[in-house]
């Protein structure tokens, strides 16, 4: 034969030959160029012919092979492609044969597997991390590789026995036969018997060795790369401990740094047994505190002032006072006046007040992964995503706003001064300590339902009370008005807009919080800043805040700017760092404050200030010379035994504590957060269900008669015309703001017991 020899077929590769094949009656049988290759047969006329011109392909599939006679055999996709081919011999034809038979078992294995993998095989999301997923891909591609081998292992198997039956068939027949004129024939017959057998096992024992190499290679792999995630685990978990060592230790150098001993603290502090560490430092040591703390080229820096302003604020005391406020060598003005003041609360004659609890049970240890219920739910907003108790705390929404009364002694405070550049200090100070709560609180508050409402009565306590209602449900926003007797009013309306983005959850309140002081009818407004919930995916969930506070005392037009730094792990900056100025309404700084929302805030008054160098991004800083920090206002610690009651503060364990007279839309006859509250957390899921559904319900009511309504053409438009029962929609002239406002009523009712307007919605 002048055909160079085929090789023998391997499973997999790709195998080329000539062959005959019928064209017509005319021209008969004519040589063709084929090439077996994934599945499928193509021939050309030339070899040449395959970079350009392909003269036909058919699938194996869904073909039939057929042998007609020792060189033929026919291919046949059921009737619109059928080839008859014919080898040059019949060793030539079995190779094709086998060639074939294995192509066609791997194509259909192939398409099988395609069809059922939109069904069993699960799409790795995009954001499972591009090394995880190319790493899924390899394992999968391997799988089908060794699946495919295994078949590659049954279709030889079932040839060998195929040619092995022939071949014994074919070996008795010859023991049989006599010497004689046939015996040439059988001989050849049972010799080309055995060629396609050693083919066939040829194939087979390549099949094997694959198998067999890929096996081993993909096995030592695997076990290589499981054992390099199990050391990278290891060294991941000593390099976190290490690090939150290290963090622990250098914060703690850091903040010993800056305490003096005992005998260079302030004499006129020592009694203040919570005025300690950091707040003692010396005027060198609180300009390199307010040096660090002031890195923002955009922002200013800190100097102590000269000696002269000490020496004249020693001797002219109250005049500091009426104008600005305190100086370095006075005592706390506003101990002074409160102190001196008849109406202010004397500490050993307080009237008999109601005994409040300092436990509640303890949080049940029930794991949830919380990855598995917010990636599908990236990009939505956080109030429409239905999450079990299990990530919630048993709080509502207005108990948390409620929450910012905490520290209201700073208000009390605010209330007595006599310069509406120090009373701004003190609210700066509240606005910063409504933040402290929340550096533990991972928990989510429940979603208050519409008409919702809770009361904080401390008036006996505390000297205030406040009100807190649901005033809309889409978009979520709550009113609150707390009013005290010290001579101040609180009033906010807060919207919630969250944002879930995969590594981090952004809650983004909405609205404006107002502060009113009836001597002086002082108009302060402010905002609130970003929080986020970072670690979402992996690690402990931790809380930051971030952003920027204008506070502006709409009366006289002083302002307070507050920055709020984003904590980063590369920054020298003490974490949570606060910094404000407090300036007229003609942009002159008075007071500089500095500190941290979780722990403490310090203020320190200006009193020159100057343009210094240009900062890194070519602006210029303002050096401010300041007398000595004191400190306003510092975290009340946490109750013994906090971390497994939610890190609730000794106020937040009262909130929802059960009361008489309160109203029955109040916070605390909410069954599913008192169910939570009782470490009954399956019921607490059921019943929250059961609230939301009908919530859900007396929406849609609402809507249909709100439909009925706009027919009608003295009727407005198509909204929800749900009205707030203790709160109404104003203009404030002073803020210019649209917001609701206390219309009164409430306490009245609570007085009476008359709820008969309260809606039914728990």
């Amino acid at each position: 034969m002048s055909e160079p020899k085929s090789p023998t077929p391997t499973p997999g590769d790709t195998y080329k030959g000539w062959l005959f094949k019928w064209t017509n009656y005319i021209k008969g049988y004519q040589r063709r160029w084929f090439v077996l290759s994934n599945g499928l047969l193509s021939y050309y006329r030339t070899q040449a012919e395959m970079g350009h011109t392909c003269r036909g392909t058919i699938n194996l599939a869904t073909a039939n092979i057929a042998v007609e006679d020792s060189c033929n055999f026919v291919i046949s996709n059921g009737g619109a492609q059928t080839y008859h081919l014919k080898a040059s011999s019949e060793v030539e034809r079995q190779r094709w044969i086998t060639a074939l038979e294995l192509a066609k078992a791997k194509a259909v294995h192939m398409q099988a597997e395609s069809d059922d993998s939109g069904d069993d095989c699960p799409t790795v999301p995009p954001t499972a991390g591009q090394g995880g997923s190319c790493r899924n891909s390899e394992i999968q591609s391997t799988l089908r590789t060794l699946s495919s081998k295994v078949e590659d292992l049954t279709t030889c198997n079932d040839l060998i026995v195929k040619h092995g039956s022939a071949l014994q068939r074919s070996l008795s027949e010859l023991e049989g036969i006599r010497v004689g004129g046939d015996m040439g024939d059988k001989i050849r017959q049972v010799t080309e018997r055995a060629t396609l057998f050693r083919i066939t096992s040829n194939a087979m024992i390549n099949a094997c060795r694959d198998f067999l190499s890929l096996a081993q290679n993909h096995s030592k792999r695997w076990q290589k790369a499981l054992q390099t995630e199990r050391d990278q685990r290891i060294r991941l978990e000593e390099t976190l401990e290490q690090l939150a060592k290290q963090h622990n230790h250098l914060e703690r150098a850091f903040r010993g740094a800056t305490v003096l001993p005992p005998s260079f603290s302030n004499p006129a502090l020592g009694n203040k047994g919570g005025v300690s560490g950091k707040g003692d430092a010396s005027d060198e040591d609180d300009d390199n505190e307010f040096f660090d703390a002031m890195e923002d080229p955009a922002e200013f820096i800190t100097v102590p002032a000269d000696p002269k302003y000490h020496r004249r604020s020693g001797s002219n005391v109250s005049g500091f006072s009426s104008e600005t406020g305190m100086d370095d060598q006075s005592v706390n003005f506003d101990e002074l006046s409160l102190a001196s003041n008849p109406e202010s609360p004397q500490p050993f004659e307080l009237e008999p007040v109601r005994q409040r609890r300092t436990r509640i049970p303890d949080k049940p240890n029930y794991y949830l992964n919380l990855w598995s219920i917010m990636k599908n739910c990236i990009g939505k907003e956080l109030s429409k995503i239905p999450m079990p108790v299990n990530f919630n705390e048993p709080l509502s929404m207005l108990q948390r706003l409620s929450e910012d009364l905490e520290y209201y002694e700073l208000l009390d405070k605010a209330a007595k001064c006599q310069s509406s550049l120090e009373q701004m200090c003190y609210v700066a100070a509240f606005t910063v300590s409504s933040y402290s709560t929340t550096v533990h609180r991972t928990g989510k508050p429940f979603n208050p339902l519409l008409g919702e409402t809770f009361e904080l009565d401390r008036l006996r306590d505390c000297g205030y009370r406040s009100l807190c209602e649901q005033v809309s449900h889409h978009p979520p926003a709550a009113a609150h008005h707390a009013v005290s007797e010290k001579g101040w009013t609180l009033r906010q309306e807060i919207a919630l807009a969250s944002k879930f983005r995969g590594k981090y959850l952004s809650i983004m309140p909405l609205g404006s919080i107002q502060c009113i002081f009836d001597k002086s009818n002082n108009h302060y407004s402010w905002k609130k800043v970003t929080t986020t919930v970072h670690n979402i995916i992996v690690g402990k969930l931790w809380i930051d805040q971030s952003g920027e506070i204008d506070v502006v005392n709409h009366r006289t037009g002083d302002r307070c700017h507050l920055k709020f730094a984003p904590y980063s792990y590369f920054s020298r900056d003490v974490p949570r760092k606060v910094t404000g100025v407090v300036t007229d309404k003609d942009g002159k700084a008075h007071y500089v404050l500095s500190g941290t929302w979780d722990e403490k805030m310090e203020f320190s008054r200006v009193m020159q200030s100057s343009k210094g160098e240009n900062g890194t991004e070519g602006k210029q800083r303002t050096v401010y010379q300041t007398l000595k920090a004191k400190e306003i206002w510092r975290k009340n610690p946490l109750p013994e035994g906090a971390e497994n009651m939610y890190f609730f503060s000794s106020l937040a364990l009262t909130l929802n504590e059960p009361e008489e007279g309160v109203a029955p839309t109040d916070s605390r006859r909410r069954p599913d957060q008192r169910l939570m509250e009782d470490g009954r957390w399956d019921e607490a899921n059921a019943e929250k269900q059961r609230l939301e559904e009908k919530q859900r319900t007396a929406r849609r009511e609402r809507e249909r008669e709100a439909v009925k309504a706009a027919s009608s053409p003295e009727e407005g438009t198509h909204q929800d015309n749900h009205q707030a029962l203790w709160f109404e929609k104003i203009d404030d002239p002073a803020s210019g703001e649209t917001l609701h406002v206390y219309k009164g009523g409430y306490w009245e009712a609570k007085d009476q017991g008359s709820w008969d307007m309260c809606p039914d919605i728990f």
